[in-house]
């Protein structure tokens, strides 16, 4: 064993790579101009209870910008994927194939509405196993989700070719995956709709909301009526609809969002492709930097793939590292003072969650035989055991800060022997 006095880890003696007590990555990046938007935004309302102002103009621009006919905005993403499953018609009894390696929210909006989430395990890449998916289907299945986790796309073409060949609807979540792309298509186009996030650390960001998009304006009317009722849904549903006669009372579900965070992301969504543009070039500095590093993996785009870079994920394998547990390689990362590398909390196997196991013992009108008791889902225990997550930059200033975390992965991996 080395001794650690001998040992230039910063865990053991050393001096650390990075010094920097400042803060190493915030988002969103705020500055006059969303100052500007919100607090003028406080001047003409702070209650919008119908499809215009602010809520128009974000609803329009995020459709354009999409390139879909239809935005309707949300409190949360979280409301966003429950007003997105309701009105795709998810009810009772349906089963929904859901990747098991994700945040919760992907899934939990379904156990309210009394359907069972299917959990459908993952691969290496951490990206949803389609073969497994195809052994899942069964005659209650009527939908999917596309989780594009990290930010990093999922195969549209493979994804959209399922769909069609099981009869089955493709449903995505893109709440980490703003402006990523599959052959030149946007994430969020290719199923029949998409939900996103706009919490604080999305790549588009309002402190809190969501929104779903969609082409069909069936599903966009229900959009309306489960989370948007009175005044929008008797102004945009038509009159001689069967379901305008629903427009007061909707589903009883207020999920509108906050003038001020549409203000906040409309101010935000012009500077997105830069966002984009500077996080690629980042995370192509660090990949190229830590491709050669023992018991690290980098992520690999398809050719033709665009990634959002929500976060950077590397796969640890300790094998090449002495068995060296990825707790202690994690906390001498953190000892080289780059503290923003972390493990994944919240977004892991769903079926470590009792939830998914015992729903009915939190909602009580769960049928308890459509218990969701996961299993067999090795693949994705496997990936969450294995990921290392770092920030992805966006400013060309802070390539040294960036540089100096590819240092101290390096360092560690390189002196593991001085860990065991």
């Amino acid at each position: 064993m080395t001794n650690s006095h001998a040992s230039s880890l910063a865990l053991l003696g050393g001096t650390p790579e990075i010094t920097t007590h400042d803060r190493h990555f915030s988002w969103p990046p705020i500055d006059s101009r969303d100052i500007e938007a919100v607090t003028g935004q406080v001047m003409e309302a702070i209650s919008i209870p119908d499809r215009s102002g602010i809520v128009a103009d974000l609803e329009d621009a995020l459709a354009a910008w999409l390139g879909v006919r239809h935005v309707v905005t949300t409190c949360t993403g979280t409301a966003a994927l429950h007003s997105m499953y309701a009105a795709a018609g998810i009810s009772p009894g349906d089963e929904v194939l859901v990747p098991a390696l994700t945040f919760h929210a992907t899934a939990t909006p379904l156990l309210h509405l009394g359907a069972r989430p299917v959990l459908v395990d993952v691969g290496a890449d951490g990206q949803l196993d389609l073969d497994a998916a195809a052994r899942l289907v069964s005659p209650r299945t009527k939908a999917m989700v596309a989780v594009h986790l990290w930010g990093l796309p999922e195969n549209a073409h493979a994804l959209t070719a399922f769909a069609s060949e099981h009869d089955v609807m493709l449903l995505e979540d893109g709440s980490h995956a703003h402006g990523a792309s599959w052959g030149g298509r946007l994430v969020g186009t290719y199923g029949r709709a998409a939900a996103f996030s706009l919490n604080g650390p999305k790549p588009l960001s309002a402190g809190e909301g969501g929104f779903v998009a969609t082409d069909d304006t069936d599903l966009y009317y229900r959009l309306l009526l489960h989370g948007q009722y009175n005044k929008r849904c008797r102004t945009e549903i038509p009159a001689g609809h069967p379901l305008a006669k629903y427009a007061t009372t909707g589903q009883g579900l207020k999920l509108r969002i906050h003038p001020l965070a549409a203000a906040l992301a409309r101010a935000q969504l012009p500077r997105l492709e830069g966002y984009l543009t500077g996080r690629a070039a980042c995370a192509e500095r660090l990949c190229a930097a830590l491709e050669n590093v023992p018991g690290l993996r980098v992520p690999r785009l398809n050719p033709g793939a665009r990634a959002s870079w929500y976060a950077l994920p590397l796969r640890y394998e300790p094998a090449e590292l002495g068995g060296l547990p990825i707790a202690r390689f994690l906390a001498a990362v953190h000892a080289e003072g780059a503290t923003e590398v972390d493990l994944p909390g919240s977004t892991r196997p769903l079926g470590d969650h009792p939830l998914f196991h015992t729903p009915s013992e939190l909602i009580r009108h769960y049928p308890v035989a459509q218990g969701t008791a996961p299993g067999g889902c090795r693949g994705a225990a496997r990936v969450h055991a294995s990921t290392l997550k770092l920030p992805v930059w966006h400013r060309p200033e802070d390539s040294t800060l960036a540089n100096s975390y590819t240092v101290a992965l390096t360092k560690v991996a390189r002196r593991h022997k001085d860990l065991l």
